[in-house]
């Protein structure tokens, strides 16, 4: 089984993993330090959040200022609408902004939050017919009806 690790970088470790558990992920204290935290969301995906200046480490290109500039962003499935909506309210009390608003196609809805970096993650609910037969189907039958 393949493991995602995605890395992000922040100005404010324990920001970051203050946030992030308020979204109800874990930290893994095995590959946690004082430069960085392993994010857990699921036992397949993980964030390693890294301090800018450790971040830059690992590479030599500039490192972006997430704020002003979106290199990634990285979606989450959930579902239901109202565990994306769940989800987004924990974002925002723990210091996430939305950046736009939500985005309802009726067999999708989607929703962004930023991190209080400005990393850019979104979640969104799409409707069981339209993973199974593909949004292109579902917008046919809208425009059908």
């Amino acid at each position: 089984m393949t493991k995602v690790f995605v890395n992000l970088p922040t100005s404010d470790l324990e920001r970051s993993k203050a946030f992030y558990t308020a979204l109800g992920c874990d930290i893994s204290p095995q590959f946690t330090d004082e430069n960085a935290a392993c994010i857990v969301w699921s036992e397949d995906i993980y964030f390693m959040v890294l301090k800018r200046e450790f971040f830059a480490t690992f590479t030599d290109k500039p490192i972006a200022d997430p704020n002003e500039s979106v290199q990634v962003s990285v979606a989450f499935s959930k579902d239901s609408r109202d565990e994306v909506d769940d989800v987004l309210a924990k974002g925002l009390a723990a210091g996430g902004a939305e950046p736009k608003p939500a985005q309802d196609y009726g067999f999708m809805y989607s929703r962004d939050l930023d991190d209080p970096d400005g990393n850019s993650l979104g979640f969104l609910y799409m409707t069981p017919e339209a993973v199974e037969n593909g949004p292109e189907h579902m917008a046919e039958q809208s425009a059908a009806s």
